[in-house]
């Protein structure tokens, strides 16, 4: 192991070491109020609905980039058309932050 890297290790060894006590301390009513799998449910919708906004943008700014280079002549209305596409994808994860809001 390189000097480095156990450097690296040494550091997250004393940063877990610091929050454990933290981590692992529990009030009595957090013990008996249990977990809200609702919550939990909504946190996980979010996070798959970004993960998916986030393909969808990397596979249209691909697309965007790859139809610009193979004609420049047409890089105004690809532009306006990849601009308008990656505002509808990215309202997918508003509308998921929307409702994990309200909720």
């Amino acid at each position: 192991m390189s000097k480095k890297a156990a450097l690296w290790f040494l550091l997250a060894i004393v940063i877990a070491m610091a929050f454990a006590p933290v981590t692992f301390a529990q009030g009595t009513e957090s013990a008996a109020k249990g977990v809200d799998w609702i919550d939990f449910a909504a946190a996980l919708a979010l996070g798959v609905a970004a993960a998916g906004c986030g393909l969808g943008q990397g596979k249209a700014t691909a697309a965007a980039c790859e139809s610009t280079a193979r004609n420049p002549g047409a890089a105004g209305p690809i532009r306006n058309a990849f601009i308008i596409g990656v505002a509808l994808i990215e309202s997918l994860v508003l509308y998921a932050l929307l409702i994990v809001l309200i909720k």
